[in-house]
């Protein structure tokens, strides 16, 4: 463990220097299962995620699920020698900046220097969504939200995020954390909703392209929808490239073939999506073993943090994708 901090230590220390000398980027996107804080914000419906609560969510578990969230965005990195701190991490669920100062400063990533942004959602429980990055190689420009105003008879929902960073090649990217409407009531019922989301999503994306060619855009988050479905097929035809749509998992690609498992097979809720001037180069599920339940019937699941209102002690009902993209190279300024 001392030889881990140490080698930790050295990398955050070493990596201005030697950020020259890595052409490639690494962007993880994580439903991380109601990352929640143990104080009651009296303007939601936080009340289950309480210590008196349904689920007495206490300091201790809170604690717990910090270091384990900061755990799975370190191993996304990778293994040993080939191991780099990931770039960009997009997190569905988390509840508020509280938690987010938390997650980047007082658990097992506080090393990592990560900064951050995240929406300020009318969702009724208070989940919203998150960008970190690695100040190393990138530099916040500019972030925004975009609204969503509820349709009728819809409850609120999570607001899109819209970031502009600066990498450290002079490479702008524009950045979007998604997470669209639940499939809660049904899934035709609910469909409306999530197609509005991305018409939303889309007009914006229709703006970059049209003030710059060749925008580097990548779209990341939990869409509520497969890809199958009518709201992804529609950012598909919008001329965004699905990098995730043959995702595996890296440890047990015959197996996990899905980030989501519901009615018993493995389905990808996730996704992640770039625009023609990213190059993805590799996107793989992060399904490392103790991330994984097994079942009755033998088949790996993901070990949820809850099942129904019994706490279980894992990390989400969601696991990490994973992309390794590259941008045509500009020129070699490292930020100032």
């Amino acid at each position: 463990m001392a030889r881990q901090v140490v080698f930790l230590t050295l990398y955050f220390l070493l990596l201005p220097l030697c950020v020259s000398a890595q052409r490639n980027f690494t962007a993880v996107s994580y439903n991380c299962e109601n990352l929640f804080d143990v104080r009651h914000d009296s303007l939601k419906n936080d009340e289950e995620f309480l210590p008196d609560g349904e689920r007495a969510w206490t300091a201790a578990r809170y604690r717990q699920k910090l270091n384990d969230v900061g755990r799975v965005i370190l191993q996304c990195g990778g293994e040993r020698e080939n191991w780099t701190l990931p770039d960009l991490v997009g997190l569905v669920e988390v509840e508020n900046d509280s938690v987010m100062l938390s997650l980047t400063r007082r658990s097992m990533l506080r090393g990592a220097h990560y900064n951050y942004v995240m929406t300020s959602s009318p969702d009724a429980r208070g989940i919203d969504v998150a960008l970190m990055y690695n100040p190393f190689r990138f530099r916040l420009i500019h972030s925004e939200q975009i609204v969503i105003t509820p349709l009728p008879r819809q409850h609120p929902t999570r607001n899109i995020l819209y970031s502009t960073l600066l990498s450290a090649y002079g490479d702008t990217l524009h950045a979007f954390v998604v997470h669209a409407p639940s499939r809660s009531g049904g899934q035709h019922l609910t469909e409306d909703y999530r197609l509005f989301v991305v018409d939303k999503l889309l007009e914006t994306i229709d703006s970059i392209r049209s003030a710059a060619p060749m925008p580097k855009i990548l779209l990341m988050g939990d869409f509520n929808d497969y890809s199958h479905n009518k709201s992804v097929k529609k950012i598909i035809a919008s001329g965004m490239e699905e990098a995730s749509s043959d995702a595996v998992g890296k440890y047990h690609p015959q197996e996990v073939v899905g980030t989501y498992y519901f009615r018993r097979q493995w389905e990808s809720l996730d996704h992640v999506f770039v625009s023609s001037a990213v190059t993805p180069l590799r996107c793989f599920i992060y399904d490392a073993d103790w991330l994984l339940d097994t079942n009755d019937a033998g088949n790996h699941t993901p070990r949820r943090t809850y099942l129904g209102t019994h706490y279980h002690g894992g990390v989400s009902d969601h696991l990490p994708l994973v992309l390794h993209f590259h941008f045509p190279e500009t020129n070699t300024s490292l930020l100032p």
